[in-house]
């Protein structure tokens, strides 16, 4: 049986008129296990959907909420790997902070977060998966910059 989690890909926008450099992404560090960096995530529970998981899971570990943030539409990624011999799928919408100064609260699981440029949440990753997930929403976000 596959193990299915679910969460955000958080950014936050540092200056107007949006650009690349002024873009930064929330990473939490594990206080368990290797210590790594991830978005906020967690399993769903039985009888809950996808979308529900990544806003309890998001509010549980970093204590955002939907009040603080904002999906953005069309992005959606998944990830398949292995977890001590296990499938586990991971989904991530994208989801932006509103106000970014808001404070970070984090649960018990997490020890640590940073808020990063793209090339520092890919070296905190270590993950070529979730690197690559990055790149895909900086792409993402910069194509819908251009757009008029």
């Amino acid at each position: 049986m596959t193990l299915r989690a679910c969460g955000f890909i958080i950014f936050r926008r540092l200056a107007h008129p949006p650009s690349p450099d002024n873009i930064q992404y929330l990473l939490l560090q594990t206080s368990y296990g290797q210590h790594h960096w991830t978005p906020p995530k967690g399993h769903v529970d039985p009888g809950e959907d996808d979308l529900t998981t990544a806003w309890r899971e998001t509010q549980e570990e970093a204590g955002l909420g939907q009040e603080h943030l904002r999906v953005v539409d069309g992005f959606l990624q998944r990830l398949h790997y292995q977890v001590r011999g296990k499938e586990k799928e991971v989904l991530y919408w994208l989801a932006e902070l509103r106000d970014p100064g808001i404070k970070v609260k984090l649960s018990d699981e997490h020890q640590d977060y940073r808020w990063v440029k793209l090339d520092e949440a890919c070296r905190l990753a270590k993950y070529t998966d979730l690197q690559d997930t990055l790149k895909n929403v900086q792409r993402f976000l910069e194509k819908a910059e251009k757009k008029p």
